[in-house]
């Protein structure tokens, strides 16, 4: 079976949770399918395919310079039996490459525009064009995959006339052979960290839906011994940046140890810093799965996350970690969740040891890859 695996983030150019989702399920898929991978970006090889924005776009908005490259991308499939997309990004090229070239559309929601208003903020008139191109694809595809089941739910209830039987739960996962414990801490002496003081960390993008500004104005409140570290980059706009960075001087003039790493580090320095934290935090308003949940519990940390989206079909709130409800008081409520595991670092191991058996057991990419397969032969089948 041939396969196109259409994404805009693709190794080395990762960003987000659909990146590593796409990443990770690729490498799985290369043993079950004959896989090409049309991402973006210059070049390729190894069965990797890039496409970059026409040149005549450069100035031109966000959204009409991602149509370009789904154009290009669609033009490229014409070899394959299925085509399977990654975010709205790519799901218009999936679904020109369906009508093109007659083969089956496979799209992975990993998000809902319609979900994501401040999104608005970013692309200006073009939200209108990327919920656009992801209503005519996700109504038109073969099959849709949600990430979670709190997923699905939100698909159906934004797109209504989409047939509840074309739409699969299959969670994310997690390598657990690549995540797992670092007992080692050069990375945390290159921080500045204190080792005698233990530290809150957040890894996320700076944007509406990881809920940044709730963290930083809730861990004024907590333990004043707590450290706290932003792994945190790539802003939406030049609003919400500048919104973080007063946010951040402000916490930073009234507590010691606050520490910000705006870049992205190589992976084996996230999981060093995952390793050793008290206790990792999510602050999402939104999120379908929140695959970074997954990545602090591989590597035996507790964690405190909003329960909103697919999250509490990750942390299993008492057992894996701690949940906060999205509400009014979701600050303060926050700051006592992490309050609650900072003061009692027995209860936090006691949590990082079961979220590591749960990813193991649960979530692991090769199960992901053989569901996602099934999928593919099942629509195949169907004609």
């Amino acid at each position: 079976m041939r396969v196109g695996l259409l994404t805009r983030e693709y190794p080395p150019d990762v960003y987000g949770g659909a990146g590593v989702h796409v990443e990770f399920l690729a490498r799985e898929l290369r043993s079950l399918t004959d896989l090409d991978v049309h991402c973006w970006g210059e070049g390729g090889a190894g069965g990797v395919i890039r496409h970059r924005p026409w040149p005549a776009l450069d100035t031109a908005n966000d959204a009409l310079r991602t149509f370009s490259v789904d154009l290009s991308m669609a033009a490229a499939l014409k070899d394959c039996e299925l085509v399977h997309s990654h975010t709205w990004y790519a799901n218009l090229a999936g679904h020109l490459g369906k009508l093109l070239h007659g083969i089956p559309h496979v799209m992975t929601a990993h998000s809902l525009e319609p979900l994501r208003p401040w999104k608005a903020e970013q692309l200006g008139g073009g939200y209108a064009l990327s919920g656009w191109a992801e209503r005519t694809a996700i109504e038109s595809a073969d099959a849709v995959i949600a990430v979670s089941g709190a997923m699905r739910d939100d698909i159906l209830g934004c797109y209504p006339a989409l047939d509840p039987a074309r739409v699969h739960v299959v969670h994310n996962g997690i390598d657990t052979a690549l995540y797992q414990p670092d007992p080692d801490t050069d990375v945390l002496a290159r921080v500045g960290l204190d080792p005698d003081r233990p530290y809150v960390l957040f890894v996320g993008r700076i944007t509406r839906q990881k809920g940044v500004p709730h963290l930083l104005r809730a861990v004024r409140d907590i333990d004043p011994a707590a450290q706290l570290v932003l792994c945190a980059g790539a802003p939406d706009t030049a609003e919400t940046d500048r919104e973080f960075r007063s946010l951040f001087e402000e916490l930073s003039r009234s507590r010691e140890g606050v520490h910000w790493i705006p870049k992205m580090l190589p992976r084996p320095d996230v999981i060093q810093l995952l390793t050793h934290a008290a206790v990792f935090v999510c602050p999402s308003v939104y999120e379908p799965l929140g695959i970074v949940n997954l990545e602090a519990m591989a590597c035996g940390t507790a964690v405190v996350a909003s329960r909103t989206g697919g999250i509490p079909e990750v942390v299993d709130d008492g057992r894996t970690g701690l949940l906060v409800d999205v509400d009014d008081d979701f600050e303060s409520h926050l700051a006592r969740a992490l309050d609650s595991l900072l003061g009692d670092p027995v209860a936090a191991e006691r949590m990082g040891e079961a979220g590591r058996k749960r990813a193991v057991g649960e979530f692991g990419w090769d199960t992901v890859a053989r569901r996602t397969v099934r999928l593919y032969e099942e629509v195949l089948a169907q004609g």
